[in-house]
């Protein structure tokens, strides 16, 4: 393994995922957080899917993208986090080249489908603020149905070029990759071939997922806070904006970090290494760990209900 890191190989069996240089000293310390967030990620996903479940009041459009939101979240997390505790606890650094490119995959098919389904929460938060006498009309079970196909359909279809394409090249430089996680650049980039194809292809996935994305989710949230503005009393209207504010953090934390990742590998490279990988984890551990509370425990049915289910049982 002292070699591996050398040109004297091509098509290496593995590659040696460094974590987070420069930081290696406080890898313990970091894990401790992380390992938090997952935590609450699993059970806070977990619980709403149960309750969801439970509950027959909460078979409805909206609970239903809650569902797609926290099995996508629990996948998301669960293809990044068991690997990098490793690395942080036990310095297990090796990953297979073949389960690096499946991770690869998972971890972009995931992430665009975790952005469909803000497009739909931001659809559907449209339709009961701005047009709420339709709603049962608009958002029935069968378009529900066909929106959460389009997005699953979307993130396998547009994601399934990435590892198939980074098979192709050759790797005949270096088997390190500075990061926690097998990232589609990060893993192409120690290529010794031609990768413009992978990386067009990479910058065509974001404009065509992340433009109308954030463009539609920017639209409706403007509509909202139209509506908002005009409700009669101050009271209905701080109680909506503190909702709809909170799904916007939650947004932000998700876009925010992936663009400005997706940016440093091209043009920032001032940026000091451990900001990026760190920054890189934030939109794959943050809004899995705040989705349930955000979307989930603060509306009022899931909070009754789970409140209800530890009455219960403390009963």
């Amino acid at each position: 393994m002292s070699d591996s890191n050398t040109t004297d190989f091509t098509n290496p069996s593995f590659f040696i995922l460094l974590g987070i240089p420069g930081l290696e000293a406080a890898h313990v310390w970091i894990s401790i957080p992380f390992c938090a967030m997952y935590a609450i990620a699993v059970l806070g996903n977990f619980t709403i899917l149960l309750i969801v479940r439970m509950e027959q009041s909460l078979h409805a459009p909206m609970y239903y993208f809650l569902c797609m939101l926290a099995v996508i979240d629990l996948v998301l997390s669960t293809t990044t986090l068991p690997k990098m505790l490793s690395i942080f606890w036990f310095n297990s650094r090796e990953i297979e080249f073949s389960a690096c490119l499946t991770q690869l995959y998972f971890i972009h098919c995931f992430a665009v489908m975790e952005s469909g389904i803000f497009v739909a929460l931001a659809l559907d938060r449209y339709v009961a603020i701005c047009d709420p006498l339709r709603y049962s009309t608009i958002l029935t079970n069968t378009v529900v149905a066909k929106f959460g196909l389009a997005v699953l359909l979307r993130g396998v279809l547009l994601l399934l070029p990435h590892p198939f394409l980074a098979r192709r090249w050759l790797y005949c430089r270096t088997n390190v990759i500075a990061h926690t996680y097998c990232e589609h650049l990060a893993v192409v980039k120690l290529a010794c071939s031609d990768i413009l194809l992978s990386s067009y292809y990479g910058l065509f996935v974001t404009f065509l997922v992340n433009g109308p994305d954030m463009s539609f989710i920017t639209f409706s949230y403007t509509q909202i806070l139209r509506a908002i503005f005009s409700l009669p009393t101050k009271e209905a209207r701080l109680k909506t904006f503190g909702t709809c504010g909170s799904h916007l953090c939650v947004i932000l934390a998700f876009y925010i970090p992936a663009l400005f990742s997706f940016l440093t590998h091209r043009f920032g490279h001032n940026v000091p290494l451990h900001v990026h990988i760190i920054t890189a984890n934030m939109y794959l551990l943050v809004p899995p760990m705040l989705n349930p509370i955000i979307y989930g425990v603060r509306t009022k049915q899931i909070r009754d209900r789970l409140l209800q289910l530890f009455t219960h049982k403390g009963s």
